[in-house]
């Protein structure tokens, strides 16, 4: 039985995973980077800028201390957006013992280096063995107990097991899976079809046409992620089609309200200011784009965004581009994917 997790990072998502494990009798620390939110925490028990109405258990103790948030942690968990999971590693490592299981809950890729976020982690704290947390979960639904799947991926079973022990409960299932390349590249890439899903509401597009956007961008994931390694199954369960459906779906999730700004005509940078969190589709499909150059993997849909997204291009010139390209077969073209013989 686990006794203490750190939390470093009080988003959403931090705040959310705070309060599950508090109900479950888990003492934690949670790292505030802003004091303000820390004293707010700590004094009205509500996180109100990133997790409004959501009560905050006595046995979540914020700190700005990173120091004092790990001190007799059992396990911790890294809360912060992709972009800042090298930062923030270099940070803690001093304070992590060998072999302290961290589990990484951010989706992404490092812009620079392209490289898986676990990966980033392992080069910084190579003593620390690393877990992923992903799937369908929207912070506000699991602060407020609504019942919710998600899968953890280690390469060692051992690990990945903890980890489900400490995060199961009534309202939060955790399965596990050893494809650790699967996980992280389907909770990644699935905002980039997510923006893509918005833009097509903002242009007034229908069903259809997310029906289309959902399928189809399944298909590009599962494409990338084989190549870097992943099991092509990984892409059919929970860090793959079930999180790409909520996220496409839901108005809680970033990437699809930015994207419906963007097919509404705003500019990207007023749009990112609007959503006023981290939008991590728009870094992700940069480090996609390039991966898929760098593998050979076509990815028309990550493509004609990324157009979108940083060269100018019209959303509806983008949809045109995207529907008259030459004819193709879906199940050849599935099967293929899947190294199977058909």
């Amino acid at each position: 039985m686990v006794h203490r997790v750190a939390i470093v990072g009080a988003g959403s998502w931090g705040t959310a995973l705070s309060a599950m494990l508090a109900k479950k009798g888990i003492q934690v620390k949670l790292w505030v980077r802003e004091r303000e939110i820390c004293e707010q925490i700590e004094k009205a028990r509500e996180n109100i800028r990133y997790l409004p109405g959501v009560l905050i258990p006595s046995d979540v103790f914020p700190t700005q201390s990173l120091e004092e948030a790990l001190k007799g942690a059992e396990l911790t968990v890294l809360a912060v957006p992709s972009q800042y999971i090298r930062g923030m590693a270099q940070q803690i490592a001093p304070f992590v013992p060998s072999g302290h299981v961290i589990v990484n809950v951010a989706k992404g890729l490092e812009m620079d280096t392209l490289l898986r976020l676990s990966q980033v982690i392992e080069q910084e704290i190579p003593s620390a063995r690393v877990a992923v947390l992903s799937g369908p979960s929207h912070a506000e639904e699991v602060g407020r107990d609504i019942p919710t799947a998600v899968v953890c991926a280690s390469y060692r079973k051992e690990d990945a097991e903890f980890v489900q022990d400490v995060f199961m409960g009534p309202t939060f299932r955790v399965y596990t899976n050893p494809d650790v390349i699967g996980v992280e590249m389907g909770g990644a890439l699935k905002n980039i079809i997510a923006l893509a899903a918005g833009i097509s509401d903002g242009l007034g597009f229908g069903d259809n046409s997310k029906a289309a956007l959902i399928t189809r961008g399944i298909a590009e994931i599962s494409r990338l992620g084989q190549a870097m390694g992943a099991h092509p199954l990984t892409f059919a369960g929970l860090a793959g089609i079930g999180d790409l459906v909520v996220t496409c779906t839901s108005m809680h999730s970033r990437n699809r309200r930015a994207g419906i700004l963007i097919g509404q005509g705003k500019p990207l940078e007023e749009v990112l200011d609007s959503i006023g969190m981290v939008v991590e589709g728009v870094t992700t499909c940069k480090a996609a784009y390039q991966l898929a150059n760098k593998h050979g993997i076509s990815m028309p849909i990550t493509e004609q965004l990324y157009h979108v997204l940083f060269e100018g291009k019209h959303p509806k010139e983008a949809v045109s581009e995207l529907m008259l390209r030459s004819r193709t077969h879906e199940i050849e073209e599935v099967v293929s994917n899947m190294d199977i013989r058909w």
